[in-house]
């Protein structure tokens, strides 16, 4: 049962070869969102690095230090502490850039709309 192999290798190939070409325009726009995301990325890395420190640090600390939390947060409970704050950051931080981005990228456009207007 399944997709034949000769049926499989077919769309495989028909898939390489793009069916539209992409305009000049489209291609920049293309460009400029992949630019946006690992802006996202770099930043989100960044911020996750620093809330894992700023985070492992006290609830290390206070694993060693404070009686309650020497009884009730084991190595699971002090990993998810530390994690969801890194992740958290991480998604936080990449969506502020990305949509930075993105506004910056919609006032450009307008800008040179408005500039192509005003020439003609």
């Amino acid at each position: 049962m399944g997709i034949p192999s000769e049926l499989r290798d077919m769309w495989v190939s028909k898939s390489k070869t793009p069916f539209l070409i992409a305009s000049p325009a489209e291609e920049s726009k293309l460009l400029r969102s992949k630019q946006c995301t690992n802006e996202g990325v770099r930043a989100g890395f960044k911020a996750a690095t620093i809330a894992c420190v700023s985070s492992a640090v006290p609830t290390l600390a206070a694993v060693r230090i404070i009686p309650w939390a020497k009884a009730n947060l084991n190595y699971t409970a002090q990993a998810l502490i530390i994690s969801a704050a890194s992740i958290a950051s991480y998604f936080i931080a990449a969506d502020k850039t990305i949509l930075e981005c993105a506004r910056k990228n919609a006032r450009l456009q307008d800008s040179l709309r408005h500039d192509n207007k005003v020439a003609s």
